[in-house]
């Protein structure tokens, strides 16, 4: 039995073998899954904007992340609605969500809970903290210092936290999606690289548009009144989309394309790219993992059973962007690491 792989230019279609599991697939039979797992994605989008104006790079970017099972980083100076995206996004998933406003004076105890004495019964009760849900958002995450970050270290990665002696596993699903102000604003730290490694995404959330701007100041009142989000979508439907995002085909050729984007970080060299003075570490194993698994999300919320380049391309830069670690040299030249994932993403053919 053949599968079908439709082509990016020209929309042809090309018969080429695959195994998917113990039977064969083929690209309708993963499109058909998907445009029924995906029934909730356009109602979330029309829920989301009766609250957030434009955004629509940042709704999509939330979504990877949850499909993916990744957590998001947002980064953007104050007054964006980067908070309100997040809040939104929560409401209108029927799933368990809790808000940590970081601040200078917190203390890790207040990430992940600790052990109180009970003298009655002459022993330790251990009390759980805010992490213990399903959507965390860390709020100005960099405005705690690196002892709180890296308390959600371990949560983060291993979905568990140990308290005491004893280990305890997060909920599932388990997604942080933190903010951050740029680091040249007061009263701000940088994240520990350790931390930033273990965000699926990086998105630069952005100013809104002149027109979009003007809706913005047309909808504001003078009451300020909250706007009801509707929960229009549960973590069964999550679930169910996780496991067909799993299923999208990826082309060979893809597969190489993500780990040429990932080694030329590394060794730029090797491609021809006069980089490496540039650049201190590259991107890790993680981000080729990450790459893949955003660039199948992205296909999915386009409606496809397949992944193409251009998934792979769109998505790139927010997937290795805090990946890379720039040399003193660069920064002397004002390269910043944006600047090198796109001259590489320029010079790395596609297939």
């Amino acid at each position: 039995m053949k599968i079908q792989t439709a082509v990016q230019n020209q929309g042809e279609v090309m018969a080429e073998p695959m195994q998917s599991g113990p039977q064969f697939t083929s690209i309708q039979t993963i499109n058909d899954s998907v445009n029924e797992a995906s029934a909730w994605v356009r109602p979330l989008e029309q829920e989301m904007s009766r609250v957030i104006v434009g955004q629509r790079k940042l709704f999509e970017r939330l979504l990877v992340g949850l499909l993916s099972g990744g957590h998001i980083l947002l980064e953007g100076v104050p007054g964006l609605a980067k908070t309100l995206a997040l809040k939104t996004l929560a409401a209108a998933i029927q799933t368990g969500f809790r808000r940590i406003q970081f601040t200078p004076d917190m203390l890790p105890a207040d990430i992940i809970g600790t052990e109180i004495y009970n003298p009655q019964n002459v022993s330790f009760v251990v009390k759980h903290g805010p992490v213990f849900t399903n959507l965390i958002l860390a709020d100005e995450i960099n405005r705690a210092p690196a002892k709180v970050q890296s308390a959600l270290l371990e949560a983060m990665q291993e979905r568990q936290v140990t308290i005491g002696e004893e280990t305890y596993a997060l909920p599932d699903p388990f997604l942080v999606m933190a903010t951050q102000n740029p680091i040249e604003q007061e009263g701000t730290y940088p994240l520990p690289e350790a931390q930033v490694d273990r965000f699926m995404l990086k998105v630069v959330v952005t100013y809104p548009s002149v027109s979009e701007e003007r809706i913005i100041l047309d909808a504001v009142d003078t009451t300020n009144a909250p706007v009801n989000v509707n929960p229009v979508v549960s973590v069964e439907d999550i679930v169910r989309a996780r496991q067909v995002v799993n299923t999208i085909y990826m082309d060979e050729k893809v597969k190489n394309y993500i780990v040429s984007l990932v080694y030329a970080t590394r060794d730029p060299q090797s491609y021809g790219l006069d980089l490496h003075p540039y650049i201190q570490n590259g991107a890790s194993p993680r981000a080729t993992i990450n790459l893949k698994m955003a660039s199948k999300s992205l296909a999915f919320l386009r409606g496809r059973g397949y992944v193409t380049p251009e998934d792979v391309k769109s998505i790139a830069m927010d997937v290795l962007r805090h990946r890379i670690i720039i040399t003193y040299e660069a920064e002397a030249e004002a390269l910043r690491s944006e600047d090198i994932v796109r001259k590489i993403m320029d010079t790395i053919p596609v297939p």
